[in-house]
Parts: structure tokens; sequence; C-alpha cells
């Protein structure tokens, strides 16, 4: 409990003697100078005066006084003087829970809401909407129903409250219902709906209740833009942004962090580069959450240059801005680097948290450091008492797995301490297909069947064991249980930006109003391939097909559009960068590299597992992927 003694030697003297010349000052001159103090010490001086003039019973300065200790920080100052009130009514009691509230102190709002109800006060409106803000499900409900029975449950700012608490729970039936049967709604009310909507994946309901509002405030459009870039929907999020902006509302930090989070999504690096020059033009503070979000957004965009010079700039940063620079240098495949971010972070007196060894992990992981990753493996539970998480195991059967350890990998898998997710299983199935290792490779694709763990891509990598092998009927085995299961093959999809557009293409897709160009352009890249020696890898196709049309196949795979999309569509020398949804084929892979040498032109692609920078021939990945 804070303590009262604050306030113990400020008895109230005797009322001081008054002259004709020197008028005691009024209450409504204290009232103004409470209104008005904007530090603790002016706020001190005039609790002085105050007390001198005998004015310490007064209960409207005294609420006051009480309002305004707490809005300038002392909370403790506050709550002496709330105990120092004699009789406290329902006004001083809602000033103290919503002091509490504003200061992050939920649950001691909750038990001064409970002790004005022993103390027989009851409340009112706005000592509902008070402390419904910091309510969870159950508390939610008992003051729904004691709303209900004082007759104040129709009031829009109590139902307002009542609505976003149901929203938090995840009780979207109850608060829509209550929303349904609001007699007015307000601004506030319509973004509550539309934030409970938006925040569990109800985009759609979201959208269609935003579109039929009147008026809307940026924190209804955040809502709105943030709603689509956490649900997978991030092209979505950066046309509503584009809206939003010709609808002249300004963009605040929270607008900047959905965008940014969608720009990484599909790698939008010019729409990114738009929005930090924006910032910069329209002084929104670039502190340490946004400078984060920058980082993020340049290295999932495959711009690592951009990502450091932002993380160099970053005054005061945390272990999140350090954790996230690693992460991007992992990403690339630029272990090296990550390594020694991860140990200058830890010279520096930096503790790392469970995501830096996601990092450092995923970076031994890419270049096959297997001595080193085990190293900071153990590290992880012995030095730093950090509890491994399925992530940090992702890693090492990633590692292992991807330098041969096949059997180490399966024996770690057996052994954790955690249930293993399908994604770890698919891990060392791409790696069995990888190795040619059929029969482990079988052996956990039927486990996984078995377990009903099995998805799309443990059928695929399953095709892809018995195709690389010649075992066509293995492969027509594998798609008769994706049909009989009603599982369906992701299909491969390629993203490229050009003039802050977003392109995307299927293999094989002719919907592209420049197809024609396109292919025209595959077909140049054929002869340029040809006239280098190039064989296409038709081995990795899963058909039993003839060569010529394995061939026709690889030709047409979505990254090989996307990149003759962009040699025809941006200057002689321009950097092309590409994100596709699923891991880059051997056959794309090595077109790519004589692609980057044939043109003069880097290539950045990003696929499902990490980063490829093709220059001159090469690749960041050193073919180890």
């Amino acid at each position: 409990m804070i303590s009262t003694t604050s306030f113990t030697s400020l008895s109230p003297p005797p009322p001081p003697s008054t002259t004709a010349s020197h008028p005691p000052p009024s209450v409504d001159r204290f009232a103004f100078l409470l209104d008005n103090s904007r530090s603790i010490t002016r706020l001190l001086q005039t609790h002085a005066s105050l007390l001198r003039h005998g004015f310490h019973d007064h209960p409207i300065l005294n609420f006051k006084l009480q309002r305004s200790y707490a809005a300038l920080g002392r909370l403790d100052y506050s709550v002496a003087l709330f105990r120092r009130t004699p009789r406290p009514n329902v006004f001083f009691w809602t000033s103290l829970i919503h002091a509490h509230a504003q200061s992050g102190l939920h649950d001691q709002a909750l038990l001064y809401y409970a002790e004005m109800l022993t103390q027989g006060v009851d409340p009112n409106c706005f000592t509902f909407s008070t402390v419904l803000k910091v309510c969870s499900l159950e508390p939610g409900r008992a003051l729904h129903c004691q709303a209900i029975k004082l007759g104040f449950d129709s009031d829009l700012y109590v139902r307002t409250g009542l609505v976003d608490v149901y929203a938090r729970a995840r009780d979207v039936w109850s608060a829509q219902h209550l929303f349904d049967t609001m007699p007015e709604r307000s601004l506030v009310s319509l973004t509550a709906m539309i934030t409970c909507y938006a925040k569990h994946g109800k985009v759609d309901e979201a959208r269609a209740l935003f579109d039929r509002m009147g008026d809307r405030d940026v924190v209804c459009w955040n809502v709105m833009i943030d709603g689509y870039a956490q649900h997978g929907m991030p092209n979505e999020s950066l046309f509503l942004f584009r809206k939003m902006l010709a609808a002249k509302v300004r963009p605040n930090e929270v607008t900047v962090l959905a965008v940014l989070s969608a720009c990484g999504q599909i790698g939008a690096l010019e729409s990114g580069r738009w929005l930090h020059t924006y910032m910069a033009n329209n002084r929104i503070q670039i502190n340490v959450h946004v400078g984060t979000a920058l980082i993020d957004m340049y290295s999932k965009c495959g711009s690592l240059e951009d990502a450091r010079l932002v993380f160099d700039r970053i005054r005061d940063k945390d272990v999140i801005a350090w954790n996230t620079m690693i992460v991007g240098y992992a990403m690339h495949g630029f272990s090296q680097d990550a390594l020694q971010l991860f140990n200058e972070m830890c010279r520096i007196g930096y503790q790392p948290t469970d995501i830096t060894f996601i990092g450092v992990l995923s970076a031994c992981a890419h270049a096959g450091l297997v001595s080193q990753g085990q190293e900071f493996f153990g590290l992880m539970k012995d030095e730093y008492g950090i509890k491994l998480k399925v992530e940090h195991y992702g890693c090492m059967v990633n590692l292992l797995s991807r330098a041969g350890h096949l059997e180490e990998a399966y024996e770690l898998i057996k052994n954790m301490d955690i249930n293993p997710d399908p994604v770890l299983w698919g891990t060392l199935l791409g790696a069995c297909r990888l190795h040619g290792n059929a029969a482990l490779g079988e052996e956990i694709a039927e486990f996984l069947v078995s377990q009903d763990l099995a998805n799309s891509g443990t059928y695929i990598l399953l095709s892809n064991i018995y195709a690389a092998s010649g075992n066509w009927d293995g492969v027509a085995k594998v798609r008769t249980l994706m049909k009989e299961s009603g599982i369906q093959k992701e299909p491969g999809c390629s993203s490229i930006e050009v003039n802050n557009k977003i392109h995307e293409f299927l293999a094989g897709d002719k919907r592209h109003p420049k197809s024609k160009q396109i292919y025209k352009m595959l077909e140049e890249i054929n002869d340029w391939l040809k006239a280098n020696g190039y064989t296409p890898q038709t081995d990795i196709v899963l058909h039993d097909l003839g060569e010529r049309q394995k061939e026709q196949s690889l030709e047409v795979h979505s990254e090989k559009l996307a990149i003759a999309f962009g040699l025809i569509s941006t200057k002689p020398g321009t950097t092309i960068r590409v994100v596709k949804n699923l891991r880059v084929c051997p056959d794309c892979h090595a077109v790519t590299k004589l692609i980057s040498k044939i043109t003069g032109r880097k290539i950045v692609m990003r696929d499902r597992n990490r980063f490829h920078h093709f220059e001159n021939g090469s690749c960041s990945c050193g073919d180890y992927w």
C-alpha cells in the first residue's frame, strides 16, 4: 500500500489574518492554479498556500489536487490525499481508480473499486467506463451484471467499455451482440468493434463496418491497416494506407509500425523507403521502436545496408533492436556478421534473450557451423538459463540435418522436452530429400500421417524423395493420399516490386498485362542459358513426363517469370528483388546465378527459408541452403 506519511506534517494551520489590501485567495483562484499546474514544484507550492489559507477540507479543491498529483506522476501523493479525505464520494473514488488504470496498475484499480463498494458508495457511469478498461473477462461479466442492475448498461460509454472487455477476451459473439443492440454508436464504440473483428481475424467484417463509418480518426485507420498486416494481407494494408493519406489523415507512430510490417512481409522496399522519407519530412520521431521496425523492414526487403545504417543511428538501443539486426544478418546468410554483432552485444553488457539465440543458431545453420551451433545451444541453458523453445530445436535440427547429420537430428527430435511441431519434422524430411535418405524420409512421413500431423509440405517432400529416385509409383501413391485427405499443394508464388507496385506471379502465369513481353524475355533468357552450357535439372519435376515437357515445366516457374518482368521493367544495372513463398528450387537457383552473370545484374531473392544474393554468377549462400 502507498504510504500516506507524505502529508502528516502538513496539518492545517489556523486561518491567517487578512487585511483589506491583501484579501485571501478565493476558491476560484485556487481552482485555476490547480488546473494549470504544469510541474510538481508549482503544484506543491499551490498545495502549501491552500493549507495556509484554510482550504484543506474544501471538497472541490481536494478533488482537483488529488487529480493533479496523479496527472503529474505523483500517485503516492494522490493516494495520501484521498486517504485524508472524509467520506470521499463517487467522484473521488472514480478519480483514484482512473489514475491507477492510467498508470497500468490494473489490479490495484480493481481493488479500489471493490473497496468503494464495501464503503457503500455506488458507482456511476464514469466509474464503470473507467474500471472496465482494466477488466479481464470474469470481472467484466460481473460488472456487466452490476451495470444492468443499476441501470447503466444502456449508457453509451459503459456499453462501449463492455464491448471492449469482450473483444479483448476473444468473446466476439458477446461483443457483437452488445454492439448490435446499441441505440446509438460513437466513433469510440465503432472503433472498439472494428478492433474486435480485426484482432480476431474477421477482417472482412471489420472492413465492412469501417467502410460504413462517416468520420474516421487516425485510431480507426490504424486498427484496420494493422488488422490487414497482422493477418497476412499486406497488400490490402498498403492500399488502405494510401487511401488514408489521400483522405488527409496524418499518420502517427502506430500507423508507421503497421505499414512497415506490411512492407516487410511482401518485400516492398520502395514503399518502405518512401515511408522512411515521409517520416523524416513529417517529423515522426524515429525512436527505438520505430527504428527497430525499420531494421526489420529493410532486412526482410533485402537491403541489409539500409538496415545497418538505421541500427547504427538508433540511440539507446534495447535488446530488441540488437536481436532484430542479428536475425537480419542470419536471414541473409551473413553468419559471421551476426556472430560478431552477438559478441559485441554481450561485451557491452546486454543480456541475450531467447530471440537472440534464434538469430545466432540460424546464422550457424545457414553457414554449416555445427560445432559453434552446438556450443551456443549448450550456453543457452547452462550460462544464460534460457528455456529452450521449439524454435531453438528447429534451428538445431536444421543445422544438423543440412550438414548431413540426419540420425543425430532425428535423435534430438525424439529426445526433446517439448512436443515437436510439423515444421520441425518437415525440416528433417527436407534434409532427407537433399541427402537422398529415402528410408528415413519414408519413416518420418509415415509417422506424421499416422499422428495426423502431415500437411501439404509433408506430402510434397515425400514426393520429391520418390521422384528423385525415379519411384513414380511412390509419387502416384502420395498424390492419391493427398487427394483422399483433401490436401492441396501450396502453389508457388513470386512477387516483385516495380514503381511502388507489387506484381505477383504463379507458375505458368499469363494473367499479367505484360505477359507477352515477359514470355518473350523468357525465350531470350533460355537462349542465353543454352549458350552458356546450362542443362535443366529435370530430375526435380514431380510428374512422370517426357524430358521436353519437364524442361518446359521448369521454364515457367514463378521466380523466373518475376525475374523476366524485372529485366524488362527496370533500367540496366538495377538490382532485381524477388520474394517467393516457397523454397527456391535447385534449377531456379542455378538459372538465377547464370542470369546475374550474363546481365550484370544483382538479384536478391527471399524464399521461405532465407535470402539469396546472386551476383556475377555466384550466390551468397555458397550453394548451401
